[in-house]
Order: C-alpha cells, then structure tokens, then sequence
C-alpha cells in the first residue's frame, strides 16, 4: 500500500523504521511554490481561476385536491358556510360547490401544497366534528 503525505511530513512508521515509500521518492523541497514570493515555481499560469456554478434544479411542489364527501345528515347551508369560511369562496360560488357535491357525491374545494391541503381538511373535520355534523373532507394528489 502506497503511503502518500504531504512534503516535509513524517510517515508514523518513519521513526526507526527507515524511511517510508513516500518520502523515498518525493522530490525535494522548493522555498516556496507560490509564484509571487523570491524562490517561488513560476509555472506560467497566470493565477486566475474560472468558477463554474451549477444552477440547482428546483421543481415545483406537488399540488393536492381539497374534496368535500357528500352524506345524507349534514345540512347544505352548513357546506356552504364550511365551503366560504375556509376556501374563502364567494357564496355563489359555495352554493355551486355544495350543489355539486350533493349531486355528484364529490367535489373540489381548491387545489393547493400538501401543508396548505392538510391543513384545511384538518381545519374543516374539526369544524363539522365541534358542530356535530359527519361531513367529510379529504385530499388526494393532482
């Protein structure tokens, strides 16, 4: 195995034991390698670099549906007060909504981030559990 250090630096098994392998071949040591300082190694590179940055690649969330489940207990005037409060819905459009659920068994509320989703459906079963209505709200990606 190839024991490969730094110039000047000592192998740990240089200590009485001879020199290692790779002090055996390193070249000797210059004053200094910088160009700049007396004695330096001017190797004609002109000491400028090009940075290259890689642009990250960003990509846009994944969007999820907010449902409304149509049952047979929970009152239209109260889907349309859940549907305006946290959808922020005109009432037209609440009532169109809700008329669309009841006839078609489901329907969306909006379409927004997993956080944002998550949380309406919370926001809305803990609305209709605290009013006792069995209305439920459920996501699913787009």
């Amino acid at each position: 195995m190839t024991e490969i250090l730094p110039r000047g630096s000592e192998s740990p098994r240089a200590h009485g034991a001879g020199p290692s392998l790779a002090q055996s071949h390193a070249q000797p040591t210059r004053a200094s390698d910088d160009p700049r300082e007396p004695g330096g190694n001017d190797d004609g590179r002109s000491g400028t670099a090009i940075i290259t940055r890689t642009k990250p690649k960003t990509k846009r969330p994944s969007l999820y549906r907010v449902l409304l489940l149509n049952d047979d207990y929970t009152p239209q005037e109260f889907v349309v007060h859940v549907v305006e409060k946290f959808f922020n819905k005109s009432q037209e459009a609440a009532f169109q909504i809700m008329m669309h659920v009841h006839h078609n068994g489901v329907g969306e509320c909006g379409v927004f981030t997993y956080e944002v989703a998550e949380t309406k459906v919370t926001q809305v079963m803990d609305f209709a559990r605290k009013h006792q209505h069995p209305l439920q709200c459920v996501m699913e990606k787009k």
